[in-house]
């Protein structure tokens, strides 16, 4: 069977010459493409059973794909791209977009894969699966983004979005958006060069003027595609800190506050964690009042508790005036330490030590109650059992001791009847 990838990347031989063929610009021959392309202009000669033979190739693909075959995965794509000319015309329909998605796949990963071979499929793939267009399109310039070809990615979308088929579908307008917003983000990156570059110069230079006109006129660029898509409900975290770079440096912080607070507040957005911490570090940038801090982090509490700023969250609360904030305080690090990715969070367990220490002092005991009931049943045996208690002592010592001592705090007289021991 004839490996797919190597079909892409060997040059043409003398019989091939004398055959009708596509080609790329670079002059490799894709005799196998040409096939497939010229029976679907002809609608197909041949009446042909695909289903068992394309359903057995993909389950296969889908096998090797998943165990990282990429030359298995090749082989057996080389023959599934006979659905190209399925006669069932829904199928048909929707064979370039797997072909695509399969194809790219095992391009990016194959060993004798190259960027010329992934250049040239993508091309080919376009202009079969015409509808899906803006798709590859965007994803070829991702791929083209990650091995660092700006100017060749940034080329591929200055394409895609002029680019119509029929008429505009929401959907459509949508992938225009999107690929829009990532010519802004390589516009940004050119910004942000400029940028580095204008922080070392004299601003008393001329120079210092020329290369402050030419951000200027970058960050306009970036702005306006940026700007649309982010308006559109969806989760657009590299967009939105891009732009809200752009906003601050320029000192229209009243727009960057107002594309935050719709970005984290819009019910029409989904809930989005990053976007509370986006209006908090701005905010914190600000110098905003601690209550307003605190409003915006007890909202990524509730989303989530795990998250690495409820520590500041905690010290915040802390020094609040409002007993219910101190309450708040002491759910925040058990919430913390309810997450078995901070169990061994040496932070997070000096603070629970200090805190129950003076919540205990501070007449509070039904605080602690009421975090510790809905916990007395599993928390011993997960953090305070004799197996953690040994590794701990091992590993770091003085996360033990504060583990111990935030035992003997919850444990009481349990633990000295022998449910938790510690080495001495």
């Amino acid at each position: 069977m004839s490996d797919f990838s190597e079909e892409l990347i060997r040059p043409m031989t003398e019989d091939e010459q004398g055959e009708l063929c596509v080609r790329s610009g670079s002059g490799m021959c894709f005799p196998w493409l040409q096939k497939h392309i010229e029976s679907i202009a002809s609608g197909g000669k041949q009446e042909k059973d695909f289903a068992q033979t394309t359903s057995a190739c993909l389950n296969f693909i889908q096998e090797a794909l998943l165990k990282h075959q990429w030359q298995r995965a090749a082989e057996y794509m080389h023959s599934y791209l006979q659905v190209l000319e399925d006669t069932d015309s829904n199928k048909r329909q929707g064979a370039p977009e797997i072909v695509w998605r399969l194809g790219s796949e095992i391009l990016y990963y194959h060993p004798k894969s190259s960027v010329e071979t992934f250049n040239t499929f993508a091309d080919r793939m376009k202009n079969i699966g015409i509808t899906n267009y803006l798709k590859i399109s965007l994803q070829h310039a991702l791929y083209l983004l990650h091995h660092g070809l700006l100017e060749d990615a940034n080329r591929i979308l200055t394409q895609a979005e002029t680019w119509r088929y029929g008429e505009k579908s929401s959907s459509q307008e949508v992938l225009v958006n999107l690929i829009q917003a990532y010519k802004g983000l390589l516009q940004y990156y050119s910004w942000y060069k400029k940028k580095m570059e204008l922080s070392k110069l004299d601003k008393d230079d001329y120079a210092y003027n020329t290369a402050s006109q030419n951000m200027l006129n970058h960050s306009w660029k970036t702005s306006i595609n940026l700007c649309t898509l982010i308006q559109i409900p969806g989760v657009w975290d590299p967009f939105v800190k891009s732009y809200i770079e752009m906003l601050e440096f320029y000192g229209d912080q009243d727009g960057a506050r107002e594309v935050l607070n719709n970005y984290a507040y819009d019910e029409k957005f989904p809930s989005n964690p990053n976007a509370h911490v986006y209006l908090y570090n701005f905010l914190k940038r600000e110098k905003a009042p601690r209550e307003k801090l605190i409003s915006v982090l007890k909202i990524l509490y509730q989303i989530v508790p795990s998250h690495k700023l409820m520590l500041e969250f905690h010290r915040l609360l802390r020094k609040s005036d409002k007993e219910e904030h101190h309450k708040l305080g002491l759910e925040v690090l058990f919430g913390i330490l309810d997450f078995a990715g901070c169990t061994k969070n040496i932070t997070a367990w000096k603070y629970l030590a200090k805190y129950l220490k003076q919540t205990l002092m501070g007449s509070h005991l039904a605080w602690v109650q009421e975090e510790w009931n809905s916990r007395k049943s599993w928390w011993p045996s997960f953090h305070f059992s004799y197996f953690w208690a040994k590794s701990n002592w091992k590993d770091d010592k003085t996360l033990a001791c504060e583990k111990a001592l935030v035992a003997g705090l919850l444990l009481g007289k349990e633990m000295k009847k022998g449910t938790s021991r510690w080495p001495q």
